[in-house]
């Protein structure tokens, strides 16, 4: 029995419909969570400037402004769209697997759990990383700057920005989180045949220089910032061949066994 135009248009539609309602989901809890993050959107503000505030404790006219005035209220709304968007990652995550797991076989929905896991972990190894030791440290570099001024000379002022502060470390820890999916990414392309062990081992001096690259990119123009995260990508890259060595050497056995 042949099928019909309409036969064929129905799985496309039940799809769409999977889809539409996963959206859904998505949508809701992070619409859920913008609304709790605005309402702590100070608390939040407080812990994204704490950084700052701990470089220039003891300093008495240290502060922070805004220039324009609606820039307060977009950045708070900045803020929590932020914090929202890192709380329900786990939620997105969980409705993309949802969606896409019937059209894998048993031990490929086995094989994308750890990857699923994997994913927010990484990301907040590399935010924590990136708040707790690379921002003290990029900030202590950059109030250096300062002077006192003298006889000859206006003294050298930071007045931080509250807008373009909360900007520079929203993308730093986006930087960071992103960048420590490289594990995740290298062995999902070694699954798919992409990538081998061997392949990336012998790649490793183009890895160093593209890494760097990317530091330098991603990260404030100071030798600190670029270091910190160069080194870590480059450590998560040798775990990668590692990882990928394993993936490599199960898949010889399981062929050896069949």
């Amino acid at each position: 029995m042949s099928l019909t135009p309409e036969d064929d248009k129905a799985p496309l539609i039940e799809h769409l419909i999977e889809l539409r309602g996963r959206l859904l989901k998505a949508a809701l809890a992070i619409i859920i969570a913008f609304a709790g993050c605005l309402y702590v959107a100070d608390n939040i503000y407080a812990f994204l400037v704490k950084p700052y505030a701990n470089a220039v404790a003891g300093q008495a006219d240290k502060r922070m402004i805004y220039t324009a005035m609606h820039e307060a209220f977009v950045v708070e709304l900045k803020v929590a769209f932020f914090a929202a968007m890192m709380l329900t990652f786990p939620v997105i995550a969980v409705q993309i697997y949802k969606f896409v797991a019937p059209g894998l076989y048993k031990n490929e929905r086995r094989a994308f759990l750890p990857f699923l896991v994997a994913t927010p972990v990484l990301f907040a190894t590399g935010a924590a990383l990136v708040y707790y030791m690379v921002i003290p440290m990029a900030w202590q570099f950059f109030l250096g700057f300062e002077t006192t001024g003298g006889d000859s000379a206006l003294p050298i002022v930071l007045e931080a920005k509250v807008g373009e502060y909360l900007s520079l470390v929203m993308t730093l820890i986006f930087a960071f989180g992103l960048s420590f999916q490289l594990p995740v990414i290298l062995v999902l392309l070694a699954r798919v045949g992409f990538v081998t062990s061997q392949g990336l081992k012998e790649k490793r001096k183009y890895a160093i220089v593209l890494t760097f690259a990317a530091a330098a990119f991603l990260t404030p123009p100071d030798v600190i910032s670029q270091v910190a995260l160069g080194i870590p990508i480059l450590i998560l890259y040798e775990l990668s061949i590692l990882a990928i060595r394993m993936v490599e050497n199960k898949r010889k056995a399981e062929e050896e066994a069949v």
